[in-house]
């Protein structure tokens, strides 16, 4: 009777050990587990987009040396979404116009220049960025192709080396091989180079060694020291007087055209924020100290251009179309200008039909009167037509303003986005009609140029919406037969007429 306790609490014993070791296992398997990071560390994405910043140049006189100049930050794509370039990270004044930002000029997605932000202030309660035009640097001439296989040793550096160089007719390498047993070093091809020669014997220099015999060890005579080659002409020692020998060589470092221009850190914490003074700033250039002329107002003369700021060298884009078959592009032109004269009220209404008159007797040899030759198409002002291929294999988007003569309501603007279709015929996609008295309501759509504003190899068309007392920047995407506006600078309603 006794045995079956002990059975029972042996095998519950075993049994509560079997569950132990289990749960051991089940832990030691899990402590890999729960030590290990939970989640996974984010890394930088290789492929991530930098900021790029969109503006517009404005200036009047030459491009290459404008009299007067300014730049209008517009957007910033931060990767994800287009911002105000005009407030966007402002502390005080925006990102877009920090100093010594580069802006690429670009006309038709070709670049045509640089220009180099030094300044900004506000106008009119916008920030305006002021600063220098340079021209586009130049590429460096390709190497010869007889010199792209050949391996650039030392032989063929600037920078002095304390071994022998090796040339193609040396038959050894060591410093003692070839021209060293000759006794006199090959001629150097630079006569200012220092070379490594061997000292002169006592009996060649006339000096006596036994004088030196007081002062200290014998100098070793086999041991090479460096010195200038004797086709300079100058003397390789030191001057009696302890200093510096004149024909010395030193290292200097190459001015580059790439070398940003430097700027003093005082009394500043960040040496590249410019101050906000009363009066005329000097803005520190590349000349040390430029002021440039600041451009007020919109003067008829005023050029407008786009600015495009990337940190990433990207190759051109241009967005101009060409056409298969050169008559198509009159065509549609004129096509639109109809179009356009009918938007301004310049095509005369057809006339009535009229009743046809009883027919008088004519002789059979009389003629029939010819017609009328039809009048004269009415001119448009300041006319601006062009063509652009908004994406690669995108066909043509056309792109047609102008306006008529006149004041107030008596003149009117109008600007029409269209692309042609199957049937040779255009398709108005957007149209915009206004008068000099009602443009702070319906501003005037101005064409500046197409743009890539996001980095994504397709361009954006970006307008100017200029009213009476006010003015914005718009970007708008034609995709699929539609044409949707992206964004406008400054926020408001101001511009959404143009729309219609």
């Amino acid at each position: 009777m006794s045995s079956r306790p002990l059975r029972s609490r042996s095998r519950s014993h075993s049994a509560a050990q079997f569950v132990l070791m289990l749960a051991a296992a089940v832990a030691l398997c899990a402590a890999p587990a729960r030590a290990q990071y939970v989640g996974q560390a984010a890394k930088p994405d290789k492929n991530a987009p930098e900021l790029r910043a969109v503006a517009v140049l404005e200036w009047i006189g030459d491009q290459d040396h404008p009299t007067r100049s300014r730049i209008i930050p517009i957007t910033v794509f931060d990767g994800q979404q287009l911002q105000d370039g005009g407030i966007y990270l402002a502390q005080p004044q925006p990102i877009a116009l920090d100093h010594e930002v580069e802006y690429q000029l670009k006309e038709d997605g070709k670049n045509t220049g640089l220009f180099v932000v030094y300044g900004a202030s506000q106008e009119n309660g916008s920030w305006v960025g002021y600063g220098k035009l340079l021209p586009m640097p130049k590429p460096k001439p390709p190497r010869p192709a007889y010199q792209q296989n050949l391996k650039i040793d030392d032989a063929e550096s600037d920078t002095p080396v304390l071994h022998r160089k090796h040339h193609a007719d040396d038959s050894g390498s060591g410093p003692g091989s070839s021209g060293g047993d000759s006794g006199s070093p090959a001629a150097s091809p630079d006569p200012d180079r220092p070379t490594l020669h061997r000292p002169a014997s006592s009996s060649d220099s006339g000096t006596d060694t036994a004088s030196n015999s007081g002062s200290g060890p014998a100098p070793d005579t086999d041991r090479p020291t460096l010195h200038k080659s004797p086709d300079s002409g100058a003397s390789s020692t030191a001057s009696p007087g302890g200093g510096e020998t004149p024909d010395r060589p030193k290292l200097t470092k190459k001015k580059t055209s790439d070398e940003e221009p430097s700027v003093s850190s005082v009394d500043s914490t960040d040496p590249n924020r410019p101050k906000l003074k009363r009066g005329q700033v000097s803005y520190g250039g590349d000349e040390g100290g430029v002021t440039p002329p600041a451009l007020k107002g919109l003067p008829p003369e005023m050029h407008q251009t786009v600015a495009v700021s990337d940190a990433r060298n990207t190759p051109d884009h241009p967005w101009d179309f060409s056409w298969a078959n050169p008559d198509d592009q009159q065509k549609y032109k004129a096509q639109l200008e109809d179009l356009a004269r009918t938007a301004l009220g310049l095509n005369p209404p057809p006339a009535p039909a009229s009743k046809p008159a009883a027919k008088a007797p004519t002789h059979k040899a009389a003629k029939a009167a010819a017609p009328p030759p039809p009048p004269e198409p009415a001119p448009l002002e300041d006319e601006q037509f062009r063509v652009f291929e908004l994406a690669y294999d995108s066909g043509a988007t056309m792109v047609l303003s102008a306006h008529t003569l006149g004041t107030g309501a008596g003149e009117k603007f109008v600007t029409l986005i269209a692309q042609p279709n199957l049937y040779g015929n255009v398709v108005v996609l957007l149209k915009s009609t206004t008068d000099g008295a009602h443009l702070d309501d319906a501003p005037r759509m101005r064409l500046i140029d197409a743009v890539d504003a996001m980095a994504d190899n397709r361009g954006e068309l970006l307008f100017e919406l200029r009213g009476q007392t006010q003015r914005q920047f718009a970007l708008y995407r034609v995709l699929r037969g539609q044409v949707t506006r992206l964004f406008v600078s400054g926020g408001g309603d101001f511009g959404t007429a143009s729309s219609n």
